[in-house]
């Protein structure tokens, strides 16, 4: 008998996801845990296999396309079993799907132009407005000369440059509104814009015309006569380009959510510490020496591509110890109690493309330094990748953000509830330090930690920061454990 396969809850976060691909096409035999398709969640991309056997009678959602959680996607059963009450069924589903469009309708609208002051309206003489000569900068020509502006801050465009134009125009000044989308799509079809006049407002070119052009050629749409271009002489016509509109993906409306959720609902403070990082580079030039010349860096075999050991891979090592001496860091907040955890499981900080996710390194006190090396470039990878499980982004209970690696000096991260804590990272700086009364050359690195009150009062962070200080400052603390 035929049934309805509905999207799975593919991870503990999901309330939707874009069905990316499908591994199975119409007419083929499906077998228990079969992969299906390939979902697109705000964590990763989750394989959907088959629970049951039959024959994939209909696929109901094309790639692309955005699914909720229950939603049919597709009918199973046996070949040539009628399935028309099944397909009018899921068509009428009260879970509708919603392709992706990269022009949502619901964008906000344009800010309007800007007014443009009385002093910048054209006027007969050769001054300013006032008859004044005009500073040294604005003395150009008379045909090409800037309007006098009052206040420096309304100053909006300078010697040298040219008011942008928002609309492209061609040659013969004929005008184009289009998104930089559409634009995109119309030289990689080979479709002529010139002149178009589109359905959207304003005779604004949507993707839903392009086809239009691409068949019935220039008669596909309606081409509106030159015109021509707004000069600076009129500001007036002068128009604003409007902004590239990009569709929010599951991972970046979870981020928006969870992060306003944690700006609003947790009371963030912050505590700041500059540590002396020169024993620290010191011993990872020497580890990683070390790992190099030994051939076999974390257990890999030998040949396999060499490990090498970052500063970020030190101070997991140094938090997780840290945080074994001051347990209170270590914590939760909930509704009835303070979770004190004896696990010690650090989350790290990885950008990807389209947002972040956050890989868990499990019981980071008890690895060495080169097993959590080795852990954390795997699980970059595969957090790049999309292949990250969704139980190794979740029970963490500290984080680490670290954005030295961009030239970053220090700055503040936002809690990953329901964890207490946050540690940000930023790059070693070479600075003059005074060291015996006199001047030297020396290695500093900003450490800042983000506290949720409710779980870390001031002086347990301070204790925090003064013990990794400790640690940071004489490293081989760090490799004794």
């Amino acid at each position: 008998m035929a049934k309805v396969l509905e999207m799975p809850k593919l991870s503990p976060t999901m309330e939707e996801g874009v069905l990316s691909s499908w591994h199975k096409n119409e007419g083929d035999e499906v077998a228990v845990d079969d992969l299906l398709a390939e979902v697109e969640t705000d964590k990763a991309t989750m394989e959907f296999r088959a629970f049951d056997k039959g024959t994939l009678l209909k696929i109901l959602v094309q790639p692309g396309t955005q699914v909720k959680l229950g939603q049919p996607v597709a009918i199973l059963g046996a070949p040539g079993e009628d399935i028309s009450a099944l397909v009018s069924q899921a068509a009428h589903s009260p879970a509708a799907a919603t392709p992706p469009s990269p022009a949502s309708p619901s964008s906000p609208p344009l800010p309007a132009p800007a007014r443009v002051p009385a002093e910048m309206q054209p006027s007969g003489g050769s001054g300013g407005a006032s008859g004044e000569t005009l500073p040294p900068e604005t003395s150009a020509p008379q045909a090409q000369r800037e309007p006098r502006v009052t206040n420096v801050l309304e100053r909006t465009s300078f010697p040298g440059t040219t008011i942008p134009v928002a609309d492209e125009r061609q040659a013969d000044g004929g005008r184009v509104i289009a998104s930089p989308y559409v634009r995109k799509v119309a030289r990689e079809k080979g479709i002529d814009l010139h002149g178009a006049h589109g359905s959207g407002t304003g005779g604004r070119v949507l993707p839903v015309d392009l086809e239009a052009l691409r068949t019935q050629g220039n008669a596909g749409l309606a081409r509106v006569p030159p015109t021509a271009p707004p000069t600076a002489a009129n500001p007036r016509a002068l128009a604003l380009e409007d902004p590239e509109v990009r569709a929010l993906s599951p991972m970046r409306r979870t981020i928006a959510r969870r992060l306003t959720e944690s700006k609003t609902t947790v009371p963030h403070f912050y505590l700041r510490i500059d540590v002396d990082a020169t024993a620290l580079t010191e011993l990872r030039a020497n580890i990683n020496a070390e790992l190099a010349a030994s051939g076999a860096p974390g257990g890999a075999k030998s040949g396999a591509e060499s490990v090498k050991v970052s500063i970020n891979d030190l101070l997991i090592k140094a938090c997780a110890i840290a945080l074994v001496r001051v347990p209170e860091c270590n914590a939760s907040f909930s509704q009835d109690a303070i979770l004190v955890h004896r696990r010690v499981d650090i989350s790290v900080a990885v950008a990807i493309p389209d947002g972040l996710v956050t890989p868990v390194v499990r019981h980071a006190d008890r690895k060495s330094v080169a097993a959590i090396a080795s852990e954390v470039r795997d699980l970059a990878a595969r957090a790049r990748a999309r292949k990250l499980k969704p139980e190794e982004m979740t029970d963490g209970t500290f984080s680490i953000s670290n954005l030295g690696m961009f030239g970053i000096d220090e700055f503040a991260a936002v809690i990953n509830p329901p964890e207490g804590a946050i540690l940000a990272v930023g790059q070693v700086r070479d600075v003059p330090v005074v060291v015996d009364g006199a001047v030297a050359a020396g290695k500093r690195l900003a450490l800042t930690l983000s506290c949720d009150h409710r779980v870390v009062d001031g002086a347990i962070g301070a204790a925090f920061l003064a013990e990794l200080k400790r640690l940071v400052e004489r490293p081989l603390r760090v490799l004794a454990g």
